[in-house]
């Protein structure tokens, strides 16, 4: 194969050889996609209908969930549909296309937890100004500035990656199409074309890391300066369950793009996707309404509403 234009098709890598492990596989992801739709779908759903929660931290919270069912919905029917149907086969414009969601969803997620970084930083550190700066006009842009470098970064990236010449066959060392696995298949000189490309993005996804890390060094600080034991567990509680998605998203992000090639694997690389790709759009939405009561109490009201609408509904003869 000298070139893209004769690929017709992708080989995505299995996760089992065994009919048996195959359906198992099936049925696991089966599982966390429908945790995952669950989870944010409650949150979407009491955001958006209680107004209690028509605040600017829930709003972030309305559009991360948004990016978690976009991320998760991106990779997993499709491995979930190879498995079932025992084949490896995506489409050269599947491929194009799920590499192009992935980044989206992935590169626009990475600018809201940095979004929501800054509206907790307010929140706790200029708690007087919280109105003025975060109104509606400027979370409406915050969010959209979001969606958009992830649209940019993804047409960027999916473009130039697609442009490039494939002489290596089609065999990706992934169960989705992502842009490593890609550059693999390519000639050496395209690679090194597509590195130098990489470049602004490695800076701008340093900045936000070094902005995130910064906005809760204040958080912290200012935190730790308030004098009441309860005034303290209040707002480590709003910040917590923002900091453990950020160092869930970061950390397997950063394992699974940097770790050492001696460490890398089809098999690790295998379970190492899972974890950043799969598994965080599944826990988030835990995580955010474990400690967080006005989201549970949002919940609680949405359920019990959903069985009085229930209830009064007749039975078909």
């Amino acid at each position: 194969m000298s070139n893209g234009s004769s690929i017709t098709h992708f080989l995505l890598l299995p996760f089992a050889d065994t009919r048996e492990l195959q359906l198992c596989h099936f049925w696991l992801f089966l599982g966390i996609s429908l945790a995952a739709l669950l989870g944010n779908g409650l949150i979407i759903t009491s955001t958006a209908c209680d107004q209690h929660l028509h605040t600017p931290m829930y709003f972030f919270l309305l559009n991360l969930s948004l990016l978690d069912l976009g991320c998760i919905s991106t990779t997993v029917p499709k491995s979930m549909a190879n498995s079932l149907w025992d084949t490896r086969d995506i489409s050269y414009t599947g491929c194009a296309a799920q590499v192009f969601f992935f980044l989206f969803f992935f590169s626009a997620e990475y600018s809201l937890l940095t979004v929501m970084s800054y509206d907790r930083y307010v929140a706790i550190c200029k708690p007087l100004h919280y109105g003025t700066l975060l109104g509606s006009r400027a979370c409406a842009h915050m969010a959209a500035a979001a969606w958009g470098s992830g649209f940019l970064h993804a047409v960027l990236h999916t473009a130039n990656t697609f442009s490039l010449p494939l002489c290596r066959g089609n065999a990706v060392e992934q169960f989705f199409c992502e842009i490593p696995q890609i550059l693999k298949l390519s000639c050496s000189h395209s690679y090194h074309r597509e590195v130098g490309i990489l470049v602004f993005p490695t800076f701008l996804f340093f900045g936000c890391f070094v902005f995130i890390v910064g906005s809760y060094v204040q958080i912290f600080r200012a935190v730790l300066r308030i004098p009441s034991e309860q005034g303290r567990h209040k707002a480590f509680s709003m910040c917590l369950p923002h900091l453990a998605v950020v160092s869930l998203f970061i950390t397997t992000g950063t394992f699974a793009y940097l770790k050492p090639p001696s460490l890398s694997s089809p098999s690790l690389d295998l379970v190492v996707s899972v974890l950043y790709s799969v598994v965080p759009p599944a826990v988030n939405p835990l995580i955010y309404s474990l400690r967080n009561q006005e989201l549970k109490d949002a919940l609680r009201k949405l359920f019990e509403y959903n069985m009085l609408v229930i209830k009064r509904c007749p039975l078909p003869d």
